[in-house]
Parts: structure tokens; C-alpha cells; sequence
């Protein structure tokens, strides 16, 4: 999948709360700007608040990774960030889109939408390999926070069923993935929802 946005060939009107969320290199950015086009609404990335975090600390991306496996201060920090925009857009009743891994946890029931993204390691790889973050520091921040989700909030990462859409990225490039996602979010009609899987709320 390219790292350029395709252009949404339509738009959606839908006062829809929709949360993206997977592991590095899975095309996550891309799409959410896609969705958020589709829509013409905002979003905010994960990796936007943890960049975010670590200029206000005066720390690299790689310094900032090395101090969350040593003091859960941080990562408590961004994951209460998350929430408070899943709280406020939870109840707006306008479109917004949220990424991060943990989106679709956080955001819980708050969201009308939750979609993950994967894509097999070495193509996830492949794609990282120009960014300031090295694939090897990204593999090491992804099981940290594998671990530390079970930790903190009994989450396993691995349960997609909260999801209601799973897309390997792999599978489709950037335009064609965002195609299958503007479907579902099109499609959706509140009146014939049967219900989404129920997710435990936890303290942040």
C-alpha cells in the first residue's frame, strides 16, 4: 500500500464516530485521511499524541519508546489522551475519525465503526523502511504494548471481535482498501444494526 492518500471518489454524509486501529506499516494513516476526506471531517492519529508527547518532553521517538518500557507514566498519559477525544467525539453526533492501536479498545461502545488494519510482517517491513522510526524499534514497541495492554487493562490484541471490519491491507492497495472501507461505513444503517460486540469499558 502507498503512503499517499487516494482520492475518495465520493463523499459520505454520515454522522459516524469511526476508530482505525493497527500495527505499524499496516496503512493506517493512509486510510483514516481517506475516511476522514470521505466524510470531511477530522481525525487524530496515535502517533500524532505520542510525537506529540515527546516534543513536549524534549525526547526522540526513540527515546520516548525507551522510557515506556521503564515507567507505564507515559503510556497512561497518551491512552488517556485517546479517551478524552473518544468521550468528546462519542457524543458529538458528527463524523470524526480516531487511529491508534488501541482505538477500538478505547473508543469502546463510544464508536459507531471500528475497523483493523494488518498486513503480513514483511510487507508491514517494506513499508517502514524509510521512516525515522527503524522496523526493528517498531517491532520492539509493538510487543511492549502487547504487554503492557494485557498489564494494564487485561486487553488481548490478538481478540479481533470488537472489530467490525478486518482488512488485510496486503491484499489491496491504498485505493481499493479505502473503497472497502467507505462501503461498510456507507452501508451502515442504524435502524437495521443487530449489534456490535459489547466492549468492557476500563480506567485509563
Amino acid at each position: 500500500m502507498s503512503g499517499t492518500s487516494p482520492e475518495p471518489d465520493r463523499r459520505i454524509d454520515r454522522n459516524l464516530f469511526v476508530t482505525v486501529s493497527g500495527p505499524p506499516g499496516c496503512g493506517a494513516t493512509t486510510l483514516v485521511e481517506g475516511i476522514a476526506e470521505a466524510l470531511d471531517c477530522g481525525y487524530v492519529s496515535g502517533g500524532e499524541l505520542f510525537r506529540e508527547i515527546a516534543a513536549e518532553r524534549d525526547l526522540s521517538l526513540s527515546q520516548l519508546i525507551a522510557e515506556t518500557g521503564e515507567s507505564e507514566e507515559i503510556d497512561r498519559a497518551l491512552d488517556k489522551r485517546l479517551r478524552r477525544i473518544a468521550e468528546k467525539w462519542g457524543t458529538a453526533n458528527k463524523a470524526f475519525v480516531l487511529e491508534s492501536r488501541l482505538a477500538g479498545w478505547i473508543a469502546g461502545n463510544r464508536a459507531d465503526i471500528r475497523i483493523w488494519l494488518d498486513a503480513p510482517e514483511e510487507v508491514r517491513a517494506d513499508r517502514t523502511a524509510d521512516r525515522a522510526e527503524m522496523t526493528s524499534e517498531m517491532q520492539v514497541r509493538e510487543v511492549i504494548e502487547e504487554q503492557r495492554y494485557k498489564s494494564y487493562y487485561g486487553i488481548d490484541l490478538s481478540d479481533r471481535s470488537i472489530y467490525d471490519l478486518v482488512i488485510n491491507t496486503g491484499r489491496w492497495d491504498a485505493e481499493s482498501t479505502l473503497e472497502l472501507a467507505l462501503t461498510g461505513i456507507e452501508g451502515y444503517d442504524v435502524e437495521s444494526d443487530e449489534g456490535a460486540f459489547d466492549t468492557p469499558d476500563f480506567e485509563v
